[in-house]
């Protein structure tokens, strides 16, 4: 595991928006990010789990989060352009995103993977946090300093039989990563990197893995500390990583 271990005031007056806020690993870190100090804004497509979660972190004494309900499936430019305003009118700035959400789409063969399907997995998975990332960066300049993170995947490094759309997109994730980082160094102060979570007690995890002991993998909450390294001012020299989260690395 990913060892760090986070000063309590860390996020402190900083703004952080979560994609796939509602449950797993985005909810885990909107609790992480709230508890080392940040304002938290909450994204997902379920207004009922963002509003639990808003509770959650309401009833903690945390900062006040804010709730964006938002479909990246459907969500076309004019949408991210709305939320760019809202942020802008509301906080002034953004310090940073975790591109969170995702779906996993069938475990099955390139050759008989639908095409209906092959669209929504990357919709969401690589083309919103691409639109996202370009609308919202004239904010994240705004900040001081601000990071960037975007979720990658152990088959996002290695393409394995039968992963379909949700591997190559998580290519393409590394890749816009990358490119990202590359364009943003020594010009601007916002720094992009990727998260590998690995095999953890998810929902989509158990999709994937039904014959899996989930009690077998850490919960969302054990892997935190990369998560919190990464969005904090401790990072600030670290660009263009793609790191894990239950890896053996420490800061």
């Amino acid at each position: 595991m990913f060892s760090y271990q986070a000063p309590q005031d860390l996020l402190a007056g900083r703004v952080i928006l979560v994609t796939g806020a509602g449950d797993g690993i985005g909810r885990a870190a909107a609790h992480a990010y709230a508890r080392h100090g940040a304002t938290v804004v909450l994204l997902g497509r379920t207004l009922e789990k963002l509003e639990l979660v808003y509770d959650e972190l309401e009833a903690a004494g945390y900062p006040q989060p804010a709730i964006v309900p938002l479909n990246l499936e459907t969500a076309a430019e004019h949408d991210y352009i709305e939320l760019a305003n809202q942020l802008q009118d509301t906080f002034g700035k953004l310090d940073g995103i975790l591109h969170n959400a995702g779906i996993l789409g069938p475990i099955t063969s390139i050759e008989g993977y639908d095409p209906i399907i092959w669209q929504q997995v990357m919709q969401v998975n690589l083309n919103a946090p691409f639109l996202m990332t370009q609308t919202l960066l004239p904010l994240l300049r705004l900040a001081p300093e601000a990071s960037i993170i975007f979720t990658s995947s152990g088959v996002g490094r290695r393409g394995r039989a039968h992963w379909g759309a949700y591997a190559v997109s998580k290519f393409g994730t590394e890749g816009l990563a990358q490119v990202l980082a590359d364009e943003l160094e020594n010009i601007s102060a916002i720094r992009v990197n990727c998260i590998n979570p690995g095999a953890t007690r998810t929902a989509m995890r158990v999709w994937a893995y039904p014959a899996e002991n989930p009690q077998n993998n850490p919960a969302p909450e054990e892997i935190m500390p990369l998560y919190l390294y990464l969005m904090g001012p401790d990072s600030k020299a670290v660009n263009g990583q793609s790191l894990d989260a239950q890896g053996s690395g420490s800061a």
